[in-house]
């Protein structure tokens, strides 16, 4: 599946995938806030209210940053193939995570308030830093330049750091020792297979100036990975 290097709206792939996104979220109220698959849920029929409506909020976050993605800073053509993929990869966090929340016997508590920091600090990583690149792109004397400032000066896939944060976040809140796998596959798919996949893509069209970028840039994690 090709994904870089060709521009096309994708209208009817962005809707479909925007109908998905919607129909999870609508399932995880049905599981946060009713009766939803209690035979399948970790609460079972003891919710932990304050961590259920918080691992909603959170759903209702992501959806309208990855919207704000899709129809705004996404240029890229979209295969048929992400309206399979994406959903799929979302339903992770958007029911997965919601499916493995911890009961009331669980506390609300210190793990919990961190992972509300980590999902602020990682949806501005992510979405802040896709702003910064689409409003550079946008003015027409960088139409073909590689983007190296803001936020991406600090990681060469800071946006990608960010969707690490706030799923690390997302798992905190859901107090349960599965939940912590989303995020270390989601680290194990970006490092060894995505990262690897655009690098190439990039080094190709930019050349000497790629070269450079990766040689003074962190890959990941801003100063370390």
């Amino acid at each position: 599946m090709e994904l870089y290097g060709k521009q096309d709206s994708s209208l009817a792939q962005k809707l479909i995938i925007l109908a998905a996104e919607l129909g999870l979220v609508a399932a995880a109220s049905w599981v946060l806030l009713g009766d939803g698959l209690q035979g399948v849920r970790a609460f079972g029929a003891d919710p932990e209210p304050l961590r259920n409506r918080v691992l909603l909020a959170f759903d209702l976050v992501i959806v309208a940053r990855f919207l704000l993605t899709l129809f705004v800073f996404l240029r890229r053509r979209i295969p048929w193939e992400e309206t399979i993929s994406v959903p799929l990869a979302f339903a992770l966090y958007l029911l997965g995570m919601p499916l493995m929340a911890a009961p009331a016997t669980v506390p609300f508590g210190a793990l919990e308030l961190v992972g509300i920091a980590l999902f602020a600090a990682g949806s501005f990583l992510n979405t802040f830093s896709e702003y910064q690149r689409h409003r550079f792109k946008a003015r027409e004397d960088n139409r073909g330049k590689l983007y190296t400032g803001g936020l991406f000066a600090i990681s060469m896939h800071v946006n990608y750091f960010g969707d690490l944060l706030w799923a690390g976040g997302i798992a905190c809140v859901a107090h349960e020792a599965w939940a912590a796998l989303v995020p270390a596959l989601l680290f194990v798919f970006f490092y060894f297979f995505n990262i690897p996949k655009l690098d190439a893509y990039l080094r190709e069209r930019y050349g000497e100036d790629f070269v450079a970028y990766e040689g003074r840039t962190k890959k990941l994690i801003p100063f370390l990975l």
